[in-house]
Order: C-alpha cells, then sequence, then structure tokens
C-alpha cells in the first residue's frame, strides 16, 4: 500500500507562512500597544508565544521575503529586551529616566512591529 503525502504548493506554503506571521505580529502589536498605553499590560506571555512562533517557523520560511519577517520579529523582542534589561537599573537610581528609557524602547518596539505589519500586508521582505 503506498501512502501519499501531500506536500503544499509554493503558493499554499506561501499563504501559510503569512498567516503565522500575522498571528505573531498580532501577539507583537498587543505587547506593544500594552507596553505604549499606561496599565494596559497583557503579560509577557504572549510575546513568548510570539518569539516560540518565530522560532519554530523561520527555518520554514528561508529562501522566501518572509524569511526577513521572522528574523525581524526575533531580533525585535531580543533587542527590545536587553535594553529593557540594561535601562532597568535606572529605576532603582531615579525613577523619571527609567520611565523615559522604558517610554522610549516601547515605541520603537511599536514602531518596528507597525513598520514589519505594513512590509508585510504589500507582500514584501523587510528592509533591514
Amino acid at each position: 500500500m503506498n501512502d501519499i503525502i501531500d506536500i503544499p504548493n509554493d503558493g499554499e506554503r506561501a499563504e501559510g507562512l503569512k498567516a503565522w506571521g500575522w498571528v505573531s505580529y498580532a501577539l507583537h502589536l498587543v505587547v506593544a500597544l500594552g507596553a505604549v498605553i499606561p496599565g494596559a499590560q497583557p503579560g509577557a506571555l504572549l510575546l513568548v508565544i510570539a518569539l516560540i512562533i518565530d522560532l519554530v517557523k523561520r527555518s520554514d520560511a528561508e529562501g522566501t521575503w518572509q524569511a526577513s519577517h521572522f528574523s525581524w520579529r526575533i531580533r525585535t523582542v531580543l533587542w527590545a529586551g536587553v535594553l529593557y534589561i540594561v535601562t532597568a537599573p535606572l529605576w532603582l537610581l531615579f525613577f523619571l529616566p527609567g520611565w523615559l528609557a522604558w517610554c522610549l524602547i516601547s515605541i520603537w518596539f511599536l514602531y518596528r512591529i507597525v513598520r514589519g505589519m505594513v512590509a508585510m500586508n504589500q507582500n514584501r521582505a523587510v528592509n533591514v
């Protein structure tokens, strides 16, 4: 008995990757808006879920225009995390500098997510 394996064509693969990309961008956007809007912290769990999606699906996107989006989101999360950790001592020393630093990082994070979403909506890679 022969088993037939249904291998998706490039169009189906591209649409599947795009769907995963939109899920990830939506999760990132919720977290980014929560970071910018005071008192609206949705929690880091959504960001961890989005990061796991990106790490798992990134290899599927190799060689496509969508590969840049997976790398873009992963780098955005990693850089934001590093920046939050590096600026965390400012909260202990002085409230205002810590608050300003985290506001700037949050706005940068939101900008990167929106920029990536715009590029994905236009079916093009994110220019790094």
